[in-house]
């Protein structure tokens, strides 16, 4: 069988071609959007927004909070990553989340209770590694859209018995894979899901969502209005 297709112009075909040319070379294929995400990593831009607006400070928890106990996992090799991943054991977070956290230890205190903090601000930075390393990613941050940590807004935590500073049991050790961390978790003694269930009540009732797979992961409400920081503890 013989195709006949109709005439082409030779003219045509050029014109053709140059048009795609135009095109490519106008709009090429490395112009399409590009990931817009900011993340704040000079030390003046961030002293400026504070400046103007004082609740993006991000304030040292154990200044406003004296009793708080702190275990920064990430400043020892005693985390998921094996290895020490901040030179210094501190925690920070934005001014109306330290301040809110004032207020549940205060409220806990009362009952016998306290928070001990194993992570709050992170350094953008830190969350890039960890994605790399993580064998699980749903209990990482995509560093394309960035963490509420990296934001100065989310709060690992746990209870402890004010008096003697033990951890109250909880359904597993923090920073944990197994499924049993999930926050809605139910195959479990009845007394580690009262316990669980408290701290995301009392968390709350003061402005902050406990996130699905993390007993422990806590984002306040409001995270939107503050960026993605890069900022090191050493500068703070």
């Amino acid at each position: 069988m013989i195709l006949n297709y109709p005439p082409y112009p030779i003219n045509s075909m050029l014109k053709t071609t140059a048009i795609l040319l135009f095109v490519l070379l106008a709009h090429p294929l490395s112009a399409q959007p590009k990931n817009s995400l900011k993340v704040i990593n000079s030390l003046k831009v961030y002293q400026n927004t504070y400046a103007r607006d004082p609740n993006q400070e991000l304030i040292e928890l154990k200044k406003i909070i004296p009793d708080l106990v702190l275990d920064i996992r990430y400043a020892t090799a005693n985390n998921f990553m094996k290895q020490v991943m901040y030179p210094q054991a501190r925690a920070f977070a934005r001014k109306p989340v330290a301040e809110q956290l004032k207020k549940i230890q205060a409220h806990l205190r009362k009952k016998g209770y306290g928070l001990k903090i194993y992570d709050a601000y992170r350094p953008y930075a830190i969350t890039v590694s960890f994605y790399k390393r993580a064998s699980d990613k749903r209990f990482v941050a995509n560093p394309a859209k960035g963490s509420k940590h990296n934001r100065g807004c989310a709060v690992d935590l746990t209870l402890i018995d004010f008096k003697t500073k033990k951890e109250v049991p909880m359904p597993t050790p923090y920073d944990s894979f197994a499924p049993e961390a999930a926050a809605a978790y139910q195959k479990l003694p009845a007394a580690i899901i009262r316990n669980r269930d408290f701290l995301i009540r009392t968390m709350r009732t003061y402005g902050f969502r406990v996130i699905k797979n993390e007993w422990w992961h806590y984002d306040f409400i409001g995270w939107q209005n503050y960026a993605l920081m890069d900022i090191p503890f050493k500068s703070l």
